[in-house]
């Protein structure tokens, strides 16, 4: 019987899990199906419901988006750190009963940077932005990959403060605010994320905080030269980049999850890239 997976989220219908899961079963000869699922707003407790009912179905796991993250991780049975620290899932797996929830979004997003763009983050000063969800995701892979220097600047300070204690000993993090990037000088690695480019806003961040060599990185993707891509680019930025490869990475990680095999991405990520002006 072929195996069933499936992403839910709302809206849905811009997904491209379905072609990227898709790719990743012919080219591992999966017998496994892909499908988009349209989750529900409410009432409360209607996302669980569906996503019961897809395991009861048949469902062997299911990848999580927009908005329901929150809602995978509270309704698992049992998480990993990285989906612990987060307090968000992006991936399921249904087992003996069982919901296991995973958070690869920080894993593919170290995979794009440091085997697509070939910028090993070991040794570098890395700037975050951001202390939200997405920042949460990468904050353990991040420290893993062992940067000789590691800021995460946040608008609210307390908060960004308060996720540094959490990973405290695991690397060298520090919080501060945007005013206070003007003293910390040039990174190797600037990753925007915030949700600032979704709206087509940008964070108050100093284009002093870039260097010409290094790397800007913004996590929305498909949308060109986002503001704060275009401000990098305007401090001489040479290397910027989007999130079309950590999709496709956080994707491939789940499948080897799933499947216990993992697929290659370096074709699915040259077919879904948009050039950036």
């Amino acid at each position: 019987m072929t195996d069933q997976y499936a992403v839910i989220g709302n809206p849905i219908g811009h997904t491209k899990s379905p072609l990227i899961h898709g790719i990743f079963a012919r080219e591992r000869a999966q017998d496994m199906s892909y499908t988009a699922i349209e989750g529900p707003l409410e009432p409360a407790g209607a996302f669980a419901d569906v996503v019961r009912a897809f395991a009861a179905s048949g469902g062997k796991g299911i990848n999580i988006t927009a908005p329901f993250k929150l809602e995978a991780f509270a309704m698992s049975d049992e998480r990993s750190e990285r989906a612990e620290l987060a307090g968000a899932a992006n991936a399921l797996k249904f087992e003996n009963g069982r919901v296991l929830a995973e958070n690869f979004d920080g894993i593919g997003l170290v995979r794009d940077i440091e085997v697509n763009l070939g910028l090993r983050m070991e040794g570098r000063r890395v700037l975050l932005l951001g202390a939200g969800g997405a920042a949460r995701g990468a904050l353990l892979p991040f420290l893993a990959a062992r940067p000789a220097e590691m800021v995460m600047a946040n608008r609210d300070v307390t908060k960004g403060l308060a996720l540094a204690a959490q990973v405290s000993g695991r690397g060298p993090l520090v919080a501060c605010g945007y005013a206070d990037l003007q003293r910390l000088g040039r990174f190797d690695l600037v990753v925007n994320a915030t949700s600032a480019s979704l709206t087509g806003d940008l964070p108050p961040v100093p284009p002093s905080v870039f260097s010409g060599q290094g790397t800007a990185y913004e996590l929305a993707y498909g949308k060109g030269l986002t503001p704060f891509l275009r401000l990098a680019r305007n401090a001489g930025v040479r290397g910027v980049a989007d999130g079309v490869g950590m999709l496709v990475e956080q994707a491939a990680e789940a499948f080897l999850w799933w499947r216990g095999v993992r697929p290659a991405t370096s074709a699915v990520i040259d077919q879904l890239t948009v050039p950036l002006a």
